[in-house]
């Protein structure tokens, strides 16, 4: 699937990457703030983007958010494989009966 691709590429840069040619490295040695900011303005173009409701905007921000977000992931040593677990997990299971278990599990731990 493309998106391990570009998560396998966004590892690669974090660990070999040169800040002067690379964005992603140079977004990691920028640190943890201006990823966030970055996937906040990301967050509102798609949000704008879909407002309109042109596609390829939309098909644009989206890849912008997902990108960010996936180094988010990496810079908090979080793997694309943990996501996709996640997903596993949730699969199958109504939206709102997994909140629902979200809830009750949350309660739980209290």
């Amino acid at each position: 699937m493309i998106l391990n691709d570009v998560f396998e590429v966004i590892e690669k840069r974090f660990e070999e990457g040169d800040p002067e040619k690379s964005y992603t490295a140079k977004l990691k040695k920028e640190g943890i703030e201006k990823i966030l900011k970055k996937i906040q303005e990301e967050t509102m173009e798609l949000i704008l983007a879909g407002w309109e409701g042109e596609k390829k905007k939309i098909i644009a921000e989206a890849s912008d958010l997902l990108f960010h977000t996936m180094i988010l992931l990496k810079y908090r040593d979080v793997k694309f494989s943990d996501i996709e677990d996640e997903f596993r997990k949730r699969f199958g299971i109504s939206g709102i009966e997994e909140k629902k278990l979200r809830k009750i599990k949350k309660g739980a731990e209290k």
